[in-house]
């Protein structure tokens, strides 16, 4: 009785939450791939290359909305580095542009998705165009 009720709460959770399906932009980062696959309005629009996490570091897994967008931000933890186009989506997690560009594809950050400064700006545009509720940002292993 208990697995049936289980099975129909999470049921009528996944009707009543909004998902993936529903966003109009959403980011696939694949930690293994060190890739980010940009779906807009349902097709894949753009892939490019990230930096996640190096050794001794961890970037989150899960399904995020973004919580704050900021054209420019400095990074209070690491020396003032700045953080062009930054889309927080996990306290101080963000996906942001880098000038280390050599080094996407790698992983090469403290935990934070970074990009190419111009693909992180187009992102942190398609989410201003459409919206953060419309967003999902998806990280995977």
């Amino acid at each position: 009785m208990k697995r049936i009720l289980l099975t129909v709460v999470s049921l009528l959770f996944l009707t009543l939450t909004p998902g993936i399906s529903s966003a109009s932009v959403v980011a696939r980062i694949d930690l293994s791939q060190q890739k980010m696959r940009v779906i807009v309005n349902g097709r894949q629009s753009y892939s490019w290359p990230v930096s996640t996490a190096r050794r001794g570091y961890r970037t989150p897994v899960g399904t995020y909305r973004p919580k704050v967008l900021r054209r420019m931000h400095y990074s209070s933890k690491y020396h003032n580095s700045p953080m062009p186009h930054s889309v927080f989506f996990h306290g101080g997690y963000a996906i942001h542009g880098t000038n280390a560009i050599r080094r996407l594809g790698r992983p090469a950050s403290h935990g934070c998705v970074r990009l190419h400064p111009a693909n992180a700006r187009r992102l942190y545009q398609l989410i201003r165009q459409h919206g953060m509720r419309n967003t999902r940002i998806v990280i995977r292993r």
